[in-house]
C-alpha cells in the first residue's frame, strides 16, 4: 500500500506545469464563441418598426355624371349669298377681290353697258314717238267728239277716232314700260352688294364673257357664324339637347356658348354622318370663317363620377384598382374600381369610391401595403 501511494505521488508530480490553465482558457472562448449568438437572440426577440413609405395623394371629388363628347368641323358663315349679274355681257371691272369686306350698295363689278345704252335710247326715242301719236289722235277725238255731238259726223267715225286714240294711249304705255325696262337693265350691268360681308369666291376674270345669272362673287356674312361638324348616326337622337360649347384650335382655352340650329335631315351617303350646324351665340372678332372648330357636348348623366390622375389606377388581377390612404392608421387598403373613360392624363372613375377619400397618386406599384405611409404632398 504504501509503495501504491508513493507512486501516485510521483506520477502527480510529473504532469506538466502548463496544462494546469487549459480548462480556465477553454471556457473562455466558449464564452467568446457564443456571445454573438446570445446576442442575436436578444436583437430577435425585439419587433422590427420600418420607416413609413412617403406618398403623394390625391383627394377624391365626385361630380355628376356628364356625358361628354367632341366633333371637329370648321367654322361657317350661317348666310352665303351667290351674285350674279341679271343680264348677260362682258365684265370690263372687276372691283372687289377674294377677302375684300364690303357693304350693302357697294359696286362689285360692272359689264360692258354700250348695248345697254342703244336699248335705252331707243326706248326713249319710243316713248316720244308714241306720245306725239296720242297727241294727234287725242285732238281727233275731241273734235270728233263734239262734232258727233252736233250730228255733223256719224257715230263710226267718231267711234274710229276714239279706237285710234285709244291705240295711241296703249302704245304710250307700252314704251313706257319698254322704257323702264331698259333703263333696270342698263342699271344690272353693275353688280351690286345686297348685304355687308367678306368675298369668299371670285370665279371670273376681266374680259370674260358671263350668261344672266352666273355666279360672279359668293359673300358671307359675319353677323352669324356656326360650327358645322359631322355627327355619326348612332349618336345623333343623343345629341340633339346636349349642351354645346365651341372651341377654335387657334385658341383652346377659349370657350364659346353655342346653340343646334338645325340637322341635316338625311345623311352623307359616304361617310354615313350627318352634318349638324351649331350657331355660336356671342361671336367676336377672333372667330374667322374657315377656322378649325371642336364642338363639346354634354349630357347628363345618372350618377357620379370622379376624375383621377391616370398614375393612380394600377391593375389587380385585371381589375382597375387604386390605393386607399388609411390615414388614422397610416396604411394602405387596395381598392377596385370601376373605370368608365380613359384620357390622355386622366381615368374616369364612375364606382368604387366615395368622396372625401384620399389615393395614392403616383408611384403606385412600387408600394407595399405591409408597411406603413406618410403623406408628404396633396395634389390639387
Amino acid at each position: 500500500m504504501g509503495s501504491d501511494m508513493h507512486a501516485t505521488a510521483t506520477m502527480t508530480s510529473s504532469i506538466p506545469p502548463t496544462r494546469k490553465h487549459t480548462r480556465p482558457l477553454l471556457a473562455v472562448g466558449v464564452l467568446l464563441t457564443l456571445a454573438p449568438a446570445l446576442a442575436g437572440c436578444r436583437s430577435e426577440s425585439a419587433p422590427y418598426v420600418a420607416a413609413p413609405q412617403p406618398v403623394r395623394a390625391a383627394t377624391v371629388k365626385l361630380s355628376a355624371d356628364v356625358d361628354a363628347r367632341s366633333y371637329t368641323g370648321t367654322i361657317k358663315p350661317r348666310y352665303e349669298s351667290d351674285l350674279g349679274f341679271r343680264v348677260a355681257g362682258k365684265i370690263v371691272e372687276r372691283l372687289v377681290n377674294i377677302g375684300d369686306t364690303v357693304a350693302p350698295g357697294m359696286t362689285l363689278a360692272r359689264l360692258d353697258a354700250s348695248d345697254y345704252r342703244l336699248s335705252l335710247e331707243s326706248a326713249e326715242a319710243e316713248l316720244d314717238a308714241a306720245r306725239s301719236s296720242l297727241k294727234q289722235t287725242d285732238a281727233d277725238e275731241r273734235r270728233y267728239a263734239a262734232l258727233n255731238e252736233k250730228k255733223w259726223v256719224s257715230d263710226a267715225n267718231y267711234e274710229q277716232k276714239k279706237a285710234t286714240a285709244d291705240e295711241a294711249r296703249g302704245r304710250v304705255e307700252r314704251a313706257t314700260r319698254a322704257l323702264s325696262l331698259a333703263k333696270n337693265q342698263l342699271a344690272y350691268t353693275n353688280l351690286i352688294a345686297t348685304e355687308a360681308g367678306v368675298i369668299t369666291a371670285l370665279p371670273v376674270e376681266v374680259g370674260q364673257v358671263v350668261s344672266a345669272g352666273q355666279l360672279i362673287a359668293r359673300v358671307a356674312r359675319l353677323d352669324e357664324l356656326e360650327a358645322v361638324v359631322s355627327i355619326p348616326e348612332s349618336r345623333i337622337d343623343g345629341d340633339r339637347d346636349a349642351a354645346a360649347t365651341v372651341t377654335l384650335w387657334a385658341d383652346a382655352d377659349r370657350a364659346y356658348a353655342a346653340k343646334l340650329r338645325e340637322i341635316s335631315p338625311q345623311a352623307d351617303p359616304t361617310t354615313r354622318t350627318y352634318q349638324a350646324r351649331y350657331s355660336l351665340l356671342k361671336p367676336d372678332g377672333a372667330i374667322a370663317l374657315g377656322k378649325t372648330a371642336t364642338v363639346h357636348l354634354a349630357s347628363p348623366g345618372t350618377g357620379e363620377r370622379a376624375k383621377l390622375p391616370l398614375a393612380a389606377v394600377f391593375k389587380d388581377q385585371g381589375q382597375p384598382s387604386v390605393w386607399l390612404i388609411d390615414e388614422a392608421h397610416g396604411r394602405l387598403i387596395k381598392k377596385s374600381v370601376e373605370v368608365s373613360a380613359w384620357t390622355e392624363t386622366s381615368a374616369i372613375i364612375s364606382g368604387g369610391l366615395a368622396s372625401g377619400q384620399k389615393i395614392v397618386a403616383a408611384g403606385v406599384h412600387k408600394l407595399d401595403s405591409a408597411i406603413p405611409v406618410r403623406i408628404v404632398e396633396v395634389a390639387q
